[in-house]
């Protein structure tokens, strides 16, 4: 926003609010800044974005990260959102699908695929249908496994047993916020896993792919600058992202006695040791 002219305190101000893992906050924060009258709501994940559009049609939004926005209702069509809502899909073109690719080459025999997801979450329904339809189309058997809860991941888990060779992360709050749990229980039964963030990995996964979700967040700014200079969201076409990075865990892959083959080391953005 600095390098687009606009600048906290002076000629904008900026009001953070965060949720801190409690979901019903999202109604709580969006009925605050309406009251607030701000000029755009910024928000990321299927859940904010649901949460704001519910309490406005008047504010302009700016969702910087959410999946298939056509699929959960946010805005009509990619090229028209229409409403008071644009902003920037966190999906490509057959994302699900080169994810479930790289698990094949990752995992030497795959035929069993659990998909880990959120109930509750509109935008991790509607990529856990896709990875589902990707999945089938590959021949592979699925499982799905559904939490709501952190509470319930656990048992989950002890669910699985003997019922899958990998596991799809679908990225969202609550699995994020419990990825740390997700990443061990993954290892500890033994199960490669890919997930969307790079965090993921970062605690101890075995791979991510997704998008650059910092580069998604840099070019939503594009959106609030056009749109603090007037330009409707209804006339603001909803992007997708034009990097979609891939990170290893090797030392993951060696606990899990998996040789990770040469064509994915090369594809890599980073590999972990």
């Amino acid at each position: 926003m600095r390098e687009l002219g606009w600048r906290d305190s002076d000629n904008v101000e900026i009001i953070y609010r965060a949720t801190e893992g409690v979901k019903e906050r999202y109604a709580e924060i969006a009925a605050e800044f309406v009251k607030l009258k701000v000029d755009v709501i910024v928000t990321s994940g299927s859940e904010g974005v649901v949460a704001a559009k519910q309490a406005t049609s008047a504010i302009p939004i700016v969702f910087a990260a959410t999946a298939d926005p056509v699929a959960i209702g946010l805005v009509e069509s990619l090229a028209h959102p229409g409403g008071n809502v644009t902003g920037l899909s966190a999906e490509s073109t057959d994302y699900a699908g080169k994810e479930v690719e790289l698990l094949g080459e990752l995992v030497p025999g795959l035929h069993r695929l659990a998909i880990l997801t959120n109930a509750d979450s509109p935008g991790m329904m509607a990529e856990t249908g896709k990875v589902q339809a990707a999945a089938r189309a590959a021949g592979l058997d699925v499982v799905t496994l559904v939490v709501r809860r952190a509470e319930e991941i656990t048992a989950a888990f002890d669910g699985l047993k003997n019922k899958a060779d990998a596991i799809y992360c679908v990225p969202g709050p609550l699995t994020g916020e419990n990825r740390v749990r997700i990443v061990t229980m993954a290892l500890a039964a033994k199960l490669p896993a890919i997930y969307g963030p790079r965090n993921y990995v970062d605690a101890g996964g075995l791979s991510s792919y997704g998008p650059d979700i910092a580069d998604l967040f840099r070019r939503a700014a594009d959106f609030v600058d056009k749109i603090l200079r007037g330009t409707r969201p209804a006339d603001i076409p909803v992007e997708q992202p034009t990097k979609l990075l891939l990170f290893v865990n090797l030392t993951t892959a060696k606990a899990l006695g998996l040789v990770i083959p040469q064509s994915i080391l090369l594809r890599a953005d980073e590999v972990i040791e």
